[in-house]
């Protein structure tokens, strides 16, 4: 039986925008003030995974789905020495926000509460919030900065000074968010494979190497300020460029390396690697309104006219129009809102897309890339 770790009905939280706007609720995890870019996602399971997703560092999700926990947090079983259930080793948004949180997880696996999860690892959250309408705020006015903080009641702040200092936090998009969930060192996963990839690592989520790995392709996992040469010199059959968090433009290094490497190396790109390729070979990225963040974000071949069901995650698109001056061509397209959810080289073997085929959790109708991506090294 999983043990209940009750919630202190003594434990409030506010959670204020930059435009003045005040949400009011019950706080759980760690009291803690924290602030950075307020987003939502929509996807209705899966938050063990969203949570761990390096993607959202900087960030203080809001998850539409009414009641989250439900079935608790799973446990830390390994597979080639990285969690199966995981996205990355720690909870990566900086809060959590919340309608219903489940004090009682059902779920033979689970091992403990969201509520103690968070508590563990010193991360804010609030429930009892009205999602509906702070969703239908950030995709009418945009995403905004804001201030989350978990307090005992007794220790209420004052709203006048949480009103003054969110207009003054700073923007986690202008820093190197891609430095902090990045590795330091290179890691090697030996699948005993006849082919290896060096994977530069923008903040890759663990059920990429997985995939890869079970398609026996040794994956070096290298930092995300690689030069072009340390990764030639492990002589790979591919490079994979990985997600990751924040504006694709301060990824200077990466972009420089990804110039240099579409030239002489298979590569595949998710994501963040979209954007980082499109700016390496002379495109143009840009910020999207409230960005794509769900398991059901449709994405169109343009080729074959066969729209996929996608699992996503990103702030920041590839501009259509600065693709003319590029040697790459829109491959897929999202009917939504028409952006450019996949592009490929015109010569080269050089691809990337902008969702997530690995899912983790969503839709595996796009698993087929990673095949793709091995028969191109096959052929090269």
């Amino acid at each position: 039986m999983v043990p209940v770790h009750s919630l202190s009905k003594n434990k409030k939280a506010i959670l204020a925008l930059e435009d003045g706007t005040i949400f009011r609720g019950k706080g759980f995890g760690s009291i803690e003030k924290t602030s950075g870019e307020v987003v939502f996602s929509t996807s209705m399971v899966g938050y063990p995974e969203a949570l761990t997703d390096p993607s959202y560092k900087g960030q203080i999700l809001t998850l539409t789905y009414p009641l989250i926990g439900n079935y608790g947090v799973p446990p830390l079983d390994l597979d080639y020495n990285i969690p199966l259930y995981f996205e990355s080793e720690k909870i990566q948004p900086k809060g959590l926000v919340i309608h219903e949180l489940c004090e009682k997880p059902y779920h033979w696996a689970s091992t403990k509460t969201l509520n103690k999860w968070l508590l563990d690892e010193e991360i804010p959250g609030i429930s009892g919030v009205d999602t509906r309408h702070l969703t239908k705020k950030l995709r009418t006015y945009g995403v905004m900065l804001g201030i989350l903080e978990v307090y005992e009641a007794e220790n209420e702040p004052s709203i006048d000074g949480i009103l003054k200092e969110v207009k003054h936090i700073s923007d986690p998009n202008l820093t190197d968010l891609v430095k902090q969930v990045s590795v330091k060192t290179p890691v090697e996963y030996d699948a005993k494979g006849n082919h290896t990839i060096v994977l530069i690592d923008c903040g890759v989520k663990y059920s990429i190497i997985r995939n890869i790995l079970k398609r026996g392709i040794n994956v070096i996992r290298v930092p995300y300020d690689f030069s072009a040469k340390e990764v030639m010199e492990y002589k790979p059959d591919g490079v994979f460029l990985s997600n990751g968090p924040g504006d694709p433009k301060n990824c200077v290094d990466t972009i420089e390396c990804i110039k240099e490497l579409a030239e002489k190396v298979p590569l595949m790109g998710i994501c963040l690697g979209a954007q980082i390729l499109t700016l390496a070979l002379g495109g143009d990225t840009y910020k999207l309104k409230y960005g794509h963040r769900s398991q059901n974000q449709p994405a169109l071949d343009l080729i074959t006219n066969r729209c996929y069901i996608t699992t996503q995650n990103h702030g920041y698109a590839i501009k259509n129009e600065s693709l003319a001056k590029t040697p790459l061509k829109a491959w897929f397209m999202n009917p939504n809102d028409k952006t450019v959810e996949g592009v490929k080289h015109e010569s080269k073997p050089v691809f990337a897309v902008q969702w997530h085929p690995e899912a983790a959790p969503g839709p595996y109708d796009t698993e087929f890339l990673f095949e793709t991506f091995l028969k191109l090294m096959e052929a090269s």
